[in-house]
């Protein structure tokens, strides 16, 4: 299915201006027409507070605030326009340990370094088509964890000894 992302408003938080120009020839590729750029976090998150953007798409390392931060400023500060808005990491980093990571701060989708447009368009096509319901409590707040909705789930059949001897651990 084809989308059509002309009407997307897209925030590009990154520190490496090649990376920024990178991600920004991408979008416009994909026919994004309104891309705002923030060469850091304390910047993007000035900008996302004065033009709540529909999709933000985040690096990890940058200072004085990284994505990480920026994430948990975006889902947790009453300053935030939209709490909700999906946020699409863009890192280097691969490892099952930062991925985890990055998901328990908030992050929607993660893409890692080197991608290629296919990557990009496919994660905002996700989160346009396929939304992610929120979890507010005490220790989170973000978007479910969980990639399949519940009654795709086998909620009756939560523990290893529901499921009988078909099920292997």
């Amino acid at each position: 299915m084809a989308f059509d992302f002309t009407k997307l408003q897209v925030m590009v938080v990154e520190d490496s201006h090649p990376m920024r120009h990178l991600v920004r020839n991408v979008l416009e590729a994909l026919e994004i027409k309104n891309i705002v750029e923030a060469a850091n976090g304390q910047e993007g998150f000035d900008k996302i507070v004065e033009i709540n953007p529909d999709i933000i798409i985040i690096d990890w390392d940058m200072e004085p605030i990284d994505g990480i931060e920026l994430t948990q400023m975006i889902r947790k500060s009453p300053m935030s326009p939209n709490r909700l808005v999906p946020i699409i990491f863009l890192t280097g980093y691969s490892s099952a340990k930062k991925v985890m990571q990055a998901r328990d701060s908030g992050v929607t989708e993660f893409v890692v370094k080197p991608f290629s447009a296919s990557d990009i368009a496919k994660r905002i096509a996700y989160v346009i088509n396929r939304p992610r319901d929120f979890i507010d409590c005490e220790t989170y707040f973000g978007p479910d964890r969980r990639r399949r909705k519940a009654d795709e789930l086998c909620l009756h059949k939560r523990r290893y000894t529901d499921w009988g001897e078909e099920f292997e651990y």
